[in-house]
């Protein structure tokens, strides 16, 4: 009993440093979000404010990065939906030679380092002589937007009968209205879950943009930059703050989804 009891406290302690660990960083950002100290991370804050809150809205160099980090999560999270799904529908209700190592190819860049994904790509733009832009960005971003979709979807694929098709075909349904009444109602959340979570590891994605950005900087890439520049540091915590609510909040929407099965794609870069 007193072994138990002692194991239990044990496990209880490790629980609340392994939670300290990973999470008293980001409580850190927010901390120093209010700090009236601007040139360092002085612990603790001589005083606490909200004036960067103002500052960063009014800060003209910030809005840009934001709306092409949006842009370019929003385009990657549509392509990766249509692409994702497409591949998940084709290796669930197919069997055919060598699928197993297709799949494996599949899941590759989201396994691979990042760096490696961001050369691969920038070579093969520059053999293209592709210019840097958006484009360049999206396509990088939907190296992995797509395997995040992809193991959502042929998760759920695999999770329905085919005889729900057959019933639908038996019952007069042509392809549109099984795609319609049928499909669509049991993938839509793991469709929804795989594109909120495309979508927030797209947001915030430092190393494939690096290399496929060329002279445009994304909201991270911003952040980055400001991090070597001791001018105004809390306004970089407060943008901080904004790019762990965009991300936070749609992967904590897809858990709510996708709880009771076990098709949340968990990976990431």
């Amino acid at each position: 009993m007193h072994s138990e009891a002692r194991a239990s406290t044990g496990l209880k302690i490790g629980a609340i440093a392994g939670l300290l660990f990973l999470h008293l960083p980001i409580l850190l950002i927010f901390l120093y979000a209010f700090t009236t100290e601007e040139r360092t991370y002085q612990f603790p804050p001589p005083g606490l404010t909200t004036e960067w809150f103002a500052v960063a809205w009014h800060r003209e160099d910030i809005w840009p990065p934001l709306y092409l980090s949006l842009k370019v999560a929003a385009v990657s999270t549509a392509l990766a939906m249509i692409l994702g799904t497409l591949i998940a529908a084709a290796m669930a209700r197919s069997r055919f030679f060598g699928r197993e190592q297709i799949a494996l190819l599949i899941i590759l860049p989201i396994a691979l380092p990042g760096v490696i994904t961001g050369m691969s790509l920038r070579s093969a733009f520059a053999v293209m002589d592709i210019p840097f832009s958006t484009f360049t960005i999206v396509l990088g971003h939907a190296t992995f937007c797509i395997v995040i979709v992809y193991n959502n979807a042929v998760a759920r694929f695999r999770r329905l009968s085919g005889a729900v098709f057959e019933a639908s075909a038996d019952l007069g349904a042509n392809g549109f209205q099984t795609l319609r009444y049928v499909l669509l109602p049991n993938l839509g959340s793991a469709l929804l879950a795989g594109g909120m979570l495309a979508f927030a590891l797209s947001f915030d994605e430092v190393i494939v943009t690096t290399f496929t950005a060329g002279q445009q900087s994304t909201l991270p890439i911003w952040m980055l930059n400001e991090l070597v520049r001791p001018r105004q540091r809390p306004v970089t915590n407060v943008v901080a703050i904004v790019v762990f609510a965009t991300t936070f909040v749609p992967i904590l929407l897809a858990y709510y989804l996708t709880r009771g099965g076990s098709e949340t794609a968990g990976g990431g870069k």
